[in-house]
């Protein structure tokens, strides 16, 4: 299988499926289409157009030729071709939580991705103070993202949100990522369950090959908040 996914330091939707896949031990090469401009003719726009017609990162092609996007399609599809990894929980209502948590991420919290773009290399506490006390809605989705991470902790007993590692831990590495970026307060136990989930294999590869990159992506660049 092949996954095509944009910078490691910038792109939050890549990341998602990457540690899944590296964490659960699902073999896969990686296709790194670095972002150079979200123009329609840019190198990147290009060359992602030319593997998925959605043109966005990240893009599963399975080892028939087969495509999967979307982040959330392509951890479904990977649920169903191996079932023996256990990527969703074991319990059907574990399940559906589970699915409606990682729902949520997919569709929401727009205030706080949108103040908050991943940058992996970078320590911004002050932007992260700033802009919680000045935008209520960046406020309300971290408080949100708390108590999903808190009620999903206290159901399961831990160590991840649903017991064992699951597509609902990977799904909120990004917000971990950005957590970390811009000092974000947390409760203490939502604190150490971003420590545990960054203490994962593959999150730990994931950033370890973003503090590699040498590139800059402006701020104002729309595509490292769409995907």
């Amino acid at each position: 299988m092949k996954l095509y996914i944009g910078n490691k330091n910038y792109s939050s939707w890549s990341m998602r499926p990457w540690v899944l896949m590296r964490e659960k031990g699902i073999a896969f090469d990686e296709v790194m289409l670095r972002f150079d401009s979200f123009s329609a003719d840019s190198q990147f726009k290009q060359a992602i157009a030319a593997v998925s017609p959605a043109g966005r990162v990240p893009a599963l092609v399975d080892d028939d030729g087969l495509l999967v996007w979307d982040t959330l399609a392509i951890a479904e599809y990977l649920a169903e071709r191996f079932p023996e990894k256990a990527l969703w929980p074991t319990g059907r209502a574990a399940r559906a939580r589970a699915r409606s948590v990682c729902a949520e991420m997919h569709s929401g919290f727009g205030a706080l991705r949108g103040a908050f773009p991943m940058n992996i290399e970078a320590r911004l506490p002050e932007v992260g103070a700033r802009l919680l006390a000045e935008k209520p809605a960046v406020a309300a989705d971290l408080a949100r993202i708390t108590a999903l991470w808190t009620e999903a902790l206290a159901a399961s007993g831990g160590p991840f949100l649903f017991g064992d590692y699951s597509i609902a831990d990977a799904y909120f590495a990004p917000v971990a990522s950005r957590i970390r970026t811009y000092a974000l307060p947390l409760p203490a136990e939502a604190a150490a369950y971003v420590q545990r989930l960054w203490a994962t294999a593959g999150v730990q590869a994931w950033e370890a090959e973003a503090l590699t990159e040498a590139d800059f992506v402006p701020e104002d660049e729309p595509y490292r908040t769409q995907r």
